[in-house]
């Protein structure tokens, strides 16, 4: 469930700021299939890629991190 809401608003703020998916894969240096499974909520992105995504995206952890 927490991977769910994850995925959904790294979803939500990729596409409001103009990435692909594959620009923004590439950008994390991460494969496009597994930034696929965090945006479906099938994984959990870890710490470095949860602050790697906070960064290229110019977003606060606190405004990406899902809410209760």
């Amino acid at each position: 469930m927490e991977a769910e809401k994850w995925g959904k608003r790294i979803r939500a703020y990729r596409k409001l700021k103009g990435y692909t998916q594959a620009g923004f894969a590439k950008t994390l240096g991460i494969s496009v299939s597994v930034l696929g499974e965090i945006e479906r909520g099938a994984r959990l992105p870890n710490e470095r890629v949860i602050n790697k995504i906070s960064i290229e995206l110019r977003i606060p952890l606190q405004e990406l991190a899902p809410r209760d």
